[in-house]
């Protein structure tokens, strides 16, 4: 799910509930590692800044959202693409989270980039559009920062408390957003048949990208709740010392 804020799902550092146990991760990853990570937290943390700052100017001096995403989208593309790392960095063990959960969140990310926003142009200027970027911003400055922060062993209350609080309201709104957007192309996705293959072909293969956005908006029911309450349940051990028990499946 593309909005998901689950923890220890970046590619900056591994779960990091406790300050306290920076120190050891950092030795068991090594220094080249770590300075990679750290360089990879602080670029991404500025890239998604310079995403906040180039919407907030375009809305001030133009007073719409209309051509918002237009405006950013190369910035956006590079930065939500460059995301990919984080799958090689669990690949390669410098994290150690799940490939599956990481790839999953990333790729969900790069669908509503490139195959829904980027490709589907009559949806750009759909305010369901402002609703997933704003939540994507906001949600990445604070997350990079606080991975990056978390490596240097110097994590500001403030960045560990926005972390474990704005997903509550950044979540919910991220993912209307993008529930919002894809309902909204699929009117021009059924008229066109755009990324459809039809029968008969030389394969014998058929696909139809309308029921795929279909189905892809429907498993954010199941989704949704899992993640948004792991979130609430990692803010409690967090932030107020709770110790959680997760129930096997």
């Amino acid at each position: 799910m593309a909005s998901s804020e689950e923890d220890g799902t970046n590619g900056g550092a591994s779960e990091a509930s406790e300050e306290k146990e920076a120190t050891g991760r950092r030795r068991r990853l090594g220094f080249l590692a770590t300075a990679w990570l750290t360089f990879y937290n602080i670029a991404m943390t500025a890239g998604w800044l310079v995403l906040a700052i180039a919407m907030v100017r375009f809305y001030m001096e133009k007073g719409t959202h209309r051509g918002l995403y237009k405006s950013i989208q190369k910035t956006l593309k590079f930065f939500q693409t460059f995301a990919l790392l984080e799958i090689v960095h669990c690949l390669i063990g410098i994290v150690p989270t799940s490939v599956l959960v990481t790839g999953v969140q990333v790729s969900s990310r790069i669908f509503m980039v490139w195959l829904v926003t980027h490709s589907i142009k009559p949806v750009q200027n759909e305010e369901s559009v402002v609703l997933f970027l704003v939540s994507w911003t906001v949600t990445e400055i604070t997350r990079y920062s606080f991975y990056t922060f978390s490596l240097l062993d110097h994590l500001p209350y403030f960045i560990k408390w926005a972390r474990y609080n704005f997903f509550i309201i950044l979540y919910p709104v991220g993912v209307a957003g993008e529930l919002l957007t894809i309902y909204a192309a699929l009117p021009y996705v059924k008229k066109t048949g755009m990324f459809s293959i039809r029968l008969p072909n030389k394969y014998n293969v058929s696909f139809d990208y309308y029921y795929f956005l279909l189905i892809t908006m429907a498993s954010y029911i199941p989704l949704f709740p899992q993640l948004y309450f792991h979130m609430l349940r990692q803010r409690r051990k967090v932030l107020h010392g709770e110790v959680i028990i997760e129930k096997d499946d």
